[in-house]
């Protein structure tokens, strides 16, 4: 299970490019920004299943400061096991901080199958300072985390782990559009590929909201299914 998606970030989970429908180019932001704007109090949770079976939850709650700034906080929880047996945890916990569109702080730890991770990054003019278990040093202002909520990362080539600060060398690609069931509502999405250590497929609607997401590790399929659309009733 390793990187599961990159801090999931890993499921760090953990991404310009033409778009088939209306969330093309008119819809992507200057590079590294933000398209979709969370309110104070957004919540997308997502229930995690391996194989179809429960696997853990990945939760992005938002908070909007006085300032306006904008706290993205990512909570992940995996377990696996026989019977009572664990086999396998996985947690993470990481908060964002964004101003004016722009990544300036970054702070993540995890814990992952008996291995800690650790990451803290800010910015400082044109690049962000990185101190991480996976990396230091640092990385241009526009680089965006593996934490998959932003759609503007599909638009990127590297990405920055919410687990331990590595820099993740990402190819992304759209294939098309598809009509998911979201909780019995139907919403249009956009699909991408996004192909690094491992393949993970995305989806975001024409908002630019992130939908569901899918990839495959040692062979058994790892799915995202998202509790409720968490636009419902907030325009």
């Amino acid at each position: 299970m390793r990187n599961l998606i990159h801090g999931i970030s890993a499921l760090t989970l953990a991404f310009g490019l033409a778009v088939a429908g209306p969330a093309a180019a008119d819809n992507m932001p200057a590079e590294g920004g933000l398209v979709w704007t969370p309110k104070d109090g957004d919540v997308i949770r997502f229930d995690v299943r391996r194989q179809g079976k429960p696997f853990g939850t990945h939760e992005v709650r938002f908070d909007v400061l006085p300032d306006g700034t904008i706290e993205a906080h990512t909570n992940v929880k995996l377990r696996a096991g026989f019977g009572p047996i664990p086999l396998y945890r996985y947690d993470l916990q990481a908060t964002e901080r964004w101003q004016d569109g722009r990544l300036v702080e970054l702070e993540g730890e995890v814990f992952k199958d008996g291995n800690k991770g650790s990451v803290t990054a800010q910015a400082d003019g044109p690049v962000i300072d990185v101190d991480g278990t996976g990396f230091g040093g640092t990385v241009p202002a526009t680089t965006i985390p593996a934490s998959h909520w932003n759609v503007a990362a599909t638009q990127a080539e590297k990405l920055l782990s919410s687990e331990n600060g590595q820099v993740i060398d990402v190819s992304v690609r759209p294939e098309g559009r598809e009509m998911l069931d979201i909780a019995g509502e139907q919403v249009e999405a956009n699909k991408f590929l996004l192909d690094s250590d491992i393949d993970v497929t995305l989806w975001y609607d024409d908002a630019g909201r992130w939908v569901k997401l899918s990839f495959a590790a040692r062979g058994q399929e790892i799915d995202y299914v998202l509790e409720a659309p968490y636009w419902r009733d907030r325009g």
